[in-house]
């Protein structure tokens, strides 16, 4: 049995019809694989739409005000990615007139892309035998051939890359590399894989030896870190006020709400204790209108505790008027914000404590 031969059968026969899979463009094919990294194929087709729609090419990416890049990607999360992606275009843009690099070699060179992509390019686009070796490769070849080198380390991810170029259809790469993530999407799945309707099934070692669900190996599991979060929304008349991320921390380049974290989870009578609300307010008297219940989200490696609170004032602070800017509650849908922050306005009825707006 040659695996290659199996697998580029099986796909004719199963393969998603995917609108990414239509073009041999680098452009869009990058936008997609970028979009794909940390976002399930049915998500993602909707989001790619859009970004494409909004930046057609290139150079409609390269000269775009980040913020309006951040605002379209906007819902998928993982934000560098856009911020990245944003700087290649201008790279390309700006040191290769536009055109993307025709080789892996090249491709990883550029700021922004690393190695699967790179591979993923260069397959797709312009036909070269490259493995493009992703958790769903890393996956399907540790179970085939029961590899006990755990895929977190670089021992484990160098022997399996080995592998997985060995094992390419040197003839078809970019259909081969197509067929294997389809496969480990929709067969070989990190939980519940469909073993009986696997093509390769009958020289798979984990599923021969029943420990398909011990595989692939890992050495250590990334304890989350526990954050505590409380956004201050201020109300003053239809407005409130809002600032753009800038530290080197998630959602960086994000717009929110006034934030103050502490080392537990407050309640509203301690937070209006602390040293960071003074600062905020410096002393001048506002009112607690609305104070949510604790909000949970998860992050790969963080796990966020989240409250917000709405407090109407007369007169806003100094460091309101200068570290912030007001808007009208209506308006932040233009700006781009945390999943956190859009889904917490979109549940909850926080425009209640605002005043109408002339230009509503």
């Amino acid at each position: 049995m040659i695996f290659s031969q199996v697998l580029v059968k099986w796909y004719a026969a199963n393969k998603r019809i995917l609108p990414w899979r239509e073009t041999g463009n680098p452009y869009y094919i990058w936008v997609s694989e970028v979009i794909l990294q940390q976002t399930r194929v049915a998500q993602g087709i909707d989001y790619y739409i859009r970004f494409i729609n909004t930046f057609p090419t290139v150079y409609d990416l390269a000269h775009a005000d980040i913020d309006r890049v951040l605002k379209v990607w906007q819902g998928l999360g993982y934000y560098t990615r856009a911020r990245n992606m944003h700087a290649t275009a201008k790279e390309i843009v700006d040191n290769h007139k536009g055109a993307f690099p025709r080789t892996y070699q090249e491709l990883i060179k550029l700021k922004g892309i690393g190695d699967y992509t790179a591979s993923a390019i260069a397959a797709f686009a312009f036909g070269e035998a490259v493995a493009a070796v992703d958790g769903n490769v890393y996956r399907i070849f540790a179970r085939l051939f029961g590899i006990d080198t755990p895929i977190d380390t670089q021992k484990g991810k160098l022997e399996l890359k080995v592998i997985a170029n060995s094992m390419l259809d040197r003839e078809n790469p970019g259909v081969y590399n197509q067929a294997i993530m389809d496969f480990g999407g929709t067969v070989c799945t990190p939980k519940r894989p469909n073993c009986f309707s696997c093509p390769v099934m009958e020289i798979c070692s984990a599923f021969r030896n029943r420990k398909v669900d011990q595989y692939p190996v890992k050495s250590k599991t990334i304890k989350k870190t526990e954050r505590y979060l409380t956004y201050i929304i201020p109300q003053k008349g239809s407005q409130t006020y809002i600032a753009k991320r800038v530290n080197d921390d998630i959602w960086k380049s994000l717009y929110e709400f006034p934030l103050i974290e502490t080392d537990r989870q407050m309640e509203v009578d301690e937070i209006v204790e602390t040293d960071n609300w003074a600062k905020l307010f410096e002393g001048k008297a506002v009112d607690v209108l609305y104070f949510s219940s604790p909000k949970k989200y998860l992050l790969s490696h963080q796990r966020i505790f989240a409250r917000f609170v709405v407090v109407r004032m007369d007169e806003e602070s100094q460091l309101l008027k200068e570290k912030f800017s007001a808007i009208n509650l209506s308006e932040i849908h233009n700006y781009s914000t945390s999943r956190l922050i859009e889904g917490f306005l979109a549940a909850e009825p926080v425009e209640k404590y605002f005043k109408k707006s002339t230009k509503d």
